[in-house]
């Protein structure tokens, strides 16, 4: 079983295999009560949103884990995949753009940004 960060990182390379633009991993440890890390990515479509939703999902498969719930739908924009201590955001360019949950995390320090 590999750790909470290592498996978040796993998820980042997952989402930048499929071509996720600007990706971030956050630690949220000490200023969230509900999740030790934030990946945050985006994606140009529904296809590519749906992509990178896939190739995390079989990421997580291949540690042996599995996740815990699922929310939203390419058509929305933003598909959210909560691991527990890990949730992934998945965001169309528009939706992140208003959502800004970076903004909104900004005490968190950035453990991995791929742009």
């Amino acid at each position: 079983m590999v750790s909470g960060v290592e498996l978040a990182k796993k998820i980042v390379e997952a989402a930048a295999d499929k071509q996720a633009t600007d990706v971030v991993l956050l630690d949220t440890r000490k200023i969230c009560s509900f999740a030790d890390y934030f990946v945050i990515c985006s994606g140009e479509s529904d296809r590519q949103l749906e992509a990178i939703q896939r190739a995390i999902v079989e990421a997580l498969k291949e540690e042996g884990e599995t996740h815990y719930h699922s929310e939203g739908t390419a058509v929305s924009g933003w598909m959210l995949l909560d691991l527990g201590n890990i949730v992934v955001h998945i965001f169309s360019s528009s939706v992140r753009e208003f959502y800004q949950l970076e903004s909104l995390w900004s005490a968190a320090p950035v453990v991995v940004k791929m742009i």
